[in-house]
């Protein structure tokens, strides 16, 4: 027998497979994941836990006239097969090939690009609004978690749907997790809804009661019970917020029963009005080791399927490892340290002061900004809390640490992590931009350590400051091979590797160590460079510009970000002051960079240390 996949070749196949039949579909859509997630990596986890809710979704929409707005879109792969791109999976996340995320440029099924939370009810309703106002009459989806639902913005989009008096659907995915278990009142409040047996018994028993009066009598006595529904549902459910909002809720439903989920869908779009569709799924459904480790399948590399091990024996030590242990011993010591979290504690290395420090640690859910004027607060009150925030998802809180921290010149210390190239997760994701969004800020100290041991050093004296502080660093491995040339941490004060004359690199973060290797390169040609360990983005190092120009009459300086308002440029506006001296800065141009290996994707805009080398060599033999 032929395998139902095969017959999935462009959008809308979905509706030639027998309805029998589509459980079948499923299972064979998981396998697929499974198999190919395990040759590339990717998200597994939440892709497995929304195969029926996304056929179920496809099976009421005509595509690509109808819309499907993922939230995130880290769940989007069913959606990718149903819309016939499964023989792009054998290039997911890989550098030129299909995205792990939604994107406009790969199919018109595609509505919008999609990586941070939050965002799908606000992106739906103005596609609803953009549809109403053009005459149009597409079906409008958002498909939300029950983890982003935790962030403001789903709120403020909540807020506002309400006044909507026409149709759009918000499908809420109820997993009872985001990467990690979710937190927080609306977390509680879902639990409710979908324990409440006594409700969902009476509303099923009432329905099928109803359904066997002769003569359509029922469906007559239904209308005359309309009514009193929402006294029923108040009486069980307790708040039923969105209702109360002025929402429809439908649910909870099986979010594995297709057939339930496309009554449901139908029932919903034949309302003159915005409903939320609540839906229980489980995350990693189908392969047990996901099904078992959720946070631990969220995202993977490549590895077995039958173990579910990646093969690796030896797990080398992290920047986000070395955050997380050097605050658990800087705690020790100090009762005042506490560490938040938005929903990313196993990402940012603070599962083990978590455990610690249980009652000093705060996850405040999906919800970046919360997270760092709550930060503020709790220094106002003479705490030092520490917020390690990955760098794409830090800048969703630009105001909180301009308006709340740097403004009230607050003790917050902000770990930028994920700093920097991260790779396969691509546009959304890239950590390129903090140097620019944070090193204007008054009062706001900004550090890069070189490796795992001056990531140390920084963290504990960013504590000893009396205003605010942010340490980045970047993905993967930490370095540890220039740990014996660290000098003691002084604020604002670089630090000088390798002493050469007339050409000098300054390096910040993570490319020192490519500077360092640049210069190897370049001693076997016979050129002795002077490289620079930046440390301090903000404030600069003058002194050392100084000093360098005395004897360098080129430098160049050396960023794992974008030009445009980069340390780079900083440098290079100093020297063009009063100082003869020519300046070069090495960066990623102003444009989003795609997703690929970091090591790919550095060497093909020439911040590798060979190309850096050979670009010296090349300017150095014909000035």
């Amino acid at each position: 027998m032929n395998k139902l996949l095969d017959e999935i070749n462009r959008p809308n196949d979905i509706k030639k497979i027998p309805k029998d039949r589509l459980p079948e579909l499923a299972s064979e859509i998981r396998d697929f994941i499974v198999d190919h997630v395990s040759r590339t990596g990717g998200h597994l986890a939440s892709n497995l836990g929304t195969v029926e809710l996304t056929m179920a979704i496809h099976l009421v929409c005509d595509l690509p006239k109808d819309k499907i707005v993922f939230d995130v879109g880290h769940q989007c792969y069913t959606h990718k097969i149903l819309t016939g791109r499964k023989d792009g999976f054998d290039t997911l996340r890989r550098y030129k090939g299909m995205s792990g995320f939604p994107k406009r440029c790969e199919s018109t099924c595609d509505v919008f690009d999609t990586g941070h939370s939050s965002t799908s009810i606000s992106v739906a309703l103005g596609l609803a609004k953009a549809r109403d106002l053009s005459g149009r009459d597409e079906k409008i989806f958002a498909l939300i978690g029950d983890g982003a639902l935790s962030g403001g913005l789903a709120y403020e989009a909540l807020n506002n749907a309400a006044r909507l008096r026409s149709n759009m659907i918000i499908v809420l995915n109820d997993n009872q997790m985001s990467i990690s278990k979710n937190v927080g009142g609306m977390s509680n409040y879902l639990g409710r809804i979908r324990t409440n047996k006594k409700y969902n018994d009476l509303k099923n028993n009432v329905k099928t009661n109803l359904a066997k009066l002769p003569n359509g009598r029922g469906v007559r006595v239904a209308g005359n019970i309309r009514s009193v529904k929402d006294t029923l549902k108040r009486m069980f459910i307790p708040g039923m917020l969105f209702e109360d909002m002025g929402l429809t809720y439908i649910g909870p439903i099986d979010g594995h029963d297709i057939g339930q989920m496309v009554e449901a869908f139908n029932n919903a779009l034949r309302m003159n009005e915005p409903v939320i569709v609540h839906v229980c799924t489980r995350k990693g459904k189908g392969y047990r080791p996901a099904e078992k480790y959720p946070s631990r399948y969220h995202g993977v590399g490549a590895f077995n399927v039958s173990s579910g091990s990646s093969g690796k024996a030896d797990h080398p030590e992290t920047y986000s490892h070395v955050f997380g242990d050097e605050l658990i011993k800087l705690a020790d010591n100090d009762k005042r340290i506490v560490a938040v979290t938005a929903a990313m504690p196993g990402g940012t290395g603070l599962l083990d002061f978590q455990k610690a420090f249980p009652d000093r640690f705060f996850d405040v859910g999906i919800e970046e900004e919360h997270a760092i004027t709550y930060s503020a607060g709790m220094a106002a009150g003479g705490l030092r809390p520490v917020v390690p925030v990955y760098s794409t998802f830090l800048q969703r809180a630009y105001d909180e640490i301009m308006s709340d921290v740097c403004l009230n010149n607050m003790p917050v210390v902000i770990g930028v992590d994920r700093s920097g190239i991260v790779g396969s997760d691509g546009e959304t994701h890239q950590g390129i931009y903090d140097i620019a969004y944070l090193r204007h800020m008054p009062g706001l100290t900004v550090m890069a350590p070189k490796g795992a041991r001056e990531l140390r050093e920084m963290l504990a004296f960013a504590l000893t400051l009396d205003g605010p502080a942010a340490i980045k660093y970047p993905r993967g491995e930490a370095v540890t091979e220039l740990d014996d040339h660290d000098q003691a941490i002084a604020l604002g004060r670089s630090e000088i590797l390798v002493r050469g004359s007339g050409i000098a690199l300054i390096a910040v973060g993570s490319m020192v160590m490519t500077a360092y290797k640049a210069a190897l390169i370049l001693k076997n040609k016979g050129i002795n460079v002077t490289v620079v360990n930046a440390r301090f983005v903000s404030p600069i190092d003058t002194e050392m510009l100084d000093s360098l120009s005395e004897s360098h009459k080129t430098i160049y300086t050396l960023e794992e970000g974008v030009i445009e308002c980069g340390f780079g440029e900083e440098v290079d506006r100093y020297y063009s002051e009063d100082h003869d001296v020519k300046v070069h800065n090495f960066g990623f141009p102003d444009k989003f960079i795609s997703h690929g290996s970091p090591e790919i994707l550095l060497k093909n805009y020439g911040l590798d240390a060979g190309s850096i080398a050979m670009y010296i060599l090349k300017a150095y033999t014909n000035p």
